[in-house]
């Protein structure tokens, strides 16, 4: 008797994921990227929107906002998008250029006295909006207290010495940038506010966005999409061992320059309230951010001059070792406070800017082809040049259009 072989059948496919939202005319292809992710990219909860020219071409949803109660994600649900937060906050620097408030080659003495301490006096705005201070950390903790306390803040800051002369190398300021623009804004705007409440004037209101850099109490814990974190073992795949090994080595220069990084979250409402934190504390949905990339890529509204749009379109000014970064261990190009695109991290067309955060948020604008972009998401990526969710939507939106 020969043994019976029982048929070989191909696997079932997976289920189709619950995406919800439209796309235009042409750009079906993106709405099957984002379906994709939620079956063979490990999508848990997240959206992605674009605009092409002004117009809304790309407005998707879907998955869950929170892993343990598996509430769906809805369409005005917004989450923390961490780094992202930096190119919404390089644009409340930008729109005050526009104003005539700053000027990016001043040093940063020039309009904050204070700052000239420790040998700073010569650091320009460029150089520190490009990561190119040396101030990627502070010696004195960064606790909620020191954070809330702007005037206290500010003399921590200004008090702080430099890693190296200003220009020599690039270190990622992965926390303290936004501090430091925070008190900028303070000192040039006539009225004085936060940055926070400079962004939620000038951008966030006029456009109608649902993004904020201060998040008030008035939203909604409903509204929030909770982080789901990678596992160690993920974490160990999928960065590099460099970078890993710096990760967790208590003073290495990235673990400093993320110390504070976990202030935004809160225990009990999600995300904490009235607090800024202006590199990584920014709350939103993939919709805003693509509108406000969308304003600036078609220099339209804002009031932005074309003096400005021209600059943040330029290439990125390297240090004097070039674009290797000391915290990430690797090339990154910075202007103005944006991410500019380079070989090791690519988006969009060269005169394109924005800014990723950790675990696969991004937003940019691309002047070339007048492109505003925004992806958010729920579960947390492990990688640092692209996140293969947000890799995949955008070369679904670019295979259309070119």
């Amino acid at each position: 008797m020969f043994p019976v072989i029982s048929k070989l059948h191909p696997p079932e496919p997976p289920l189709e994921p619950a995406t919800y939202g439209h796309v235009a005319a042409g750009f079906e292809r993106v709405q099957r990227a984002f379906a994709d992710n939620f079956i063979y990219r490990g999508e848990l909860g997240g959206a992605c929107c674009a605009y092409y020219r002004g117009e809304k071409v790309v407005d998707l949803w879907g998955g869950v906002r929170n892993r343990t109660t598996g509430e769906p994600w809805q369409e005005d649900t917004m989450v923390i998008v961490y780094s992202a937060t930096k190119g919404l906050a390089a644009m409340t620097l930008a729109i005050a250029h526009s104003r005539g408030w700053i000027d990016y080659e001043q040093p940063v003495a020039y309009y904050w006295p204070e700052f000239a301490q420790q040998g700073k006096s010569a650091i320009t705005v460029r150089q520190l909006l490009a990561h190119q201070a040396g101030l990627f950390a502070l010696d004195a903790p960064i606790t909620r207290e020191l954070v809330a306390d702007l005037d206290r803040l500010a003399d921590v800051l200004a008090r702080q010495a430099p890693a190296w002369p200003p220009g020599e190398r690039q270190a990622y300021h992965g926390i303290t940038l936004g501090f430091y623009q925070g008190e900028l804004i303070r000192r040039i705007d006539p009225r004085h506010r936060t940055l926070g409440q400079f962004f939620h004037d000038h951008i966030a209101a006029p456009l109608r966005l649902d993004a904020y850099i201060r998040l008030p109490h008035t939203v909604p814990d409903v509204q929030l999409a909770t982080i789901s974190r990678p596992g160690l073992m993920k974490m160990l795949t999928g960065f590099p061992l460099r970078f890993m090994w710096d990760a967790y080595q208590p003073h290495s220069n990235i673990r400093r320059a993320l110390a504070g990084s976990d202030l935004p979250h809160d225990r009990f409402r999600v995300y904490a309230r009235e607090l800024e934190v202006p590199s990584g504390g920014g709350i939103a949905n993939a919709r805003s951010i693509a509108r406000a990339y969308s304003a600036f890529a078609t220099g339209d509204e804002l009031g932005l001059t074309r003096q400005t749009l021209e600059l943040l379109a330029a290439p990125a000014v390297p240090s004097a070792h070039g674009f290797f970064d000391e915290c990430m261990r690797g090339e990154a190009k910075f202007s103005l406070g944006f991410m500019k695109p380079s070989d090791s991290i690519p988006f969009g067309s060269p005169s394109s800017y924005g800014s990723p955060g950790a675990g696969g948020a991004r937003g940019f604008a691309d002047p070339e082809l007048g492109i505003g972009y925004g992806y958010v998401t729920s579960q947390m990526g492990t990688t640092l040049t692209g996140d293969p969710r947000d890799v995949a939507i955008r070369d679904a939106l670019y295979a259309v259009l070119r």
